[in-house]
């Protein structure tokens, strides 16, 4: 079970994030934080006194905008420790993923905080820890009680997730601010990889979703997307211009031009040639 802390100077949306965590069985004990210095104090003491002391920490869900250091420099910090705990962010700004994933944060959860969702980040954050997710003797997972408070909801997969795996093959599931939308494929002009997430850019706009592009580009084979650079999958119809400059490859799609590794740049002269004459 999980010894969790929470940081965040907003006190609702702290006590609501404690709340929910303090519902989930495989969460042993959920303190808060309202701020970064006080966050730096609990955890290092929780340091000092070692994994198995009074004080301990395995886990610590950090909001990313606070006044004084922000969750992201709280990261680098615990980073320059020898055993730090893991980070999970909870946040209402989804541009800090790519900046959080090279933390190594074990999950990057958007606010409004659901309970699917934040009980997802906690299975991952056992997962990471080798901790099992079986709740304590006598308690059925997802029925564990509040005290003086109803049963809790069994933790699911985010809505998200099952709506990607699950949905019609011609949609993809993206969440903004706890709504979840479903985006045609075909609007899709290209994928950018950010760390654990992918970005899917179209006309309207992009979207952050929590699959890796190598998934994508397995999936999105048949659909005519190709890969043109580890960062970037594109669909193929979607490229208007292949330029050949000082011995460099880049195509445009739409108003964004994007590199073409050395790797991938005969393969996909030939596709386009193969489009083109066909």
């Amino acid at each position: 079970m999980l010894r969790v802390l929470a940081v965040d100077d907003e006190k609702p949306l702290l006590e609501e994030l404690l709340y929910l965590l303090r519902s989930d069985p495989r969460v042993r004990s959920a303190e808060g934080a309202s701020d970064a210095t006080e966050a730096l104090r609990r955890v290092t003491r929780a340091l000092e006194s070692g994994p198995d002391g009074a004080d301990a920490i395995d886990v610590v869900f950090l909001d990313i905008h606070m006044a004084g250091l922000t969750g992201l420099d709280i990261a680098r910090l615990l980073a320059g420790f020898a055993r730090p705990p893991l980070i999970v962010f909870v946040t209402a700004h989804e541009g800090f993923a790519v900046q959080a994933f090279d933390l190594k944060a074990v999950d990057y959860v958007l606010k409004p905080v659901r309970p699917e969702r934040l009980a997802e980040a906690v299975r991952r954050a056992c997962e990471q820890l080798g901790r099992s997710e079986e709740s304590p003797a006598g308690v059925v997972a997802g029925d564990a009680p509040m005290a003086g408070g109803p049963a809790v909801p069994a933790p699911r997969r985010p809505v998200a997730e099952v709506t990607v795996a699950d949905r019609a093959p011609d949609q993809i599931a993206v969440e903004l601010g706890g709504v979840t939308r479903f985006v045609a494929i075909a609007d899709i002009s290209y994928v950018e990889a950010q760390g654990d997430y992918a970005r899917l850019h179209t006309d309207e706009g992009s979207h952050l979703v929590r699959i890796p592009v190598s998934t994508l580009e397995e999936r999105w084979a048949a659909r005519g997307f190709v890969r043109i650079h580890r960062r970037h999958l594109v669909a193929l119809a979607r490229i208007d211009e292949l330029r050949l400059e000082a011995g460099t490859t880049s195509v445009r799609v739409g108003t964004a031009e994007l590199q073409v590794s050395r790797r991938h740049a005969r393969e996909l002269r030939d596709l386009l040639m193969r489009q083109a004459t066909g």
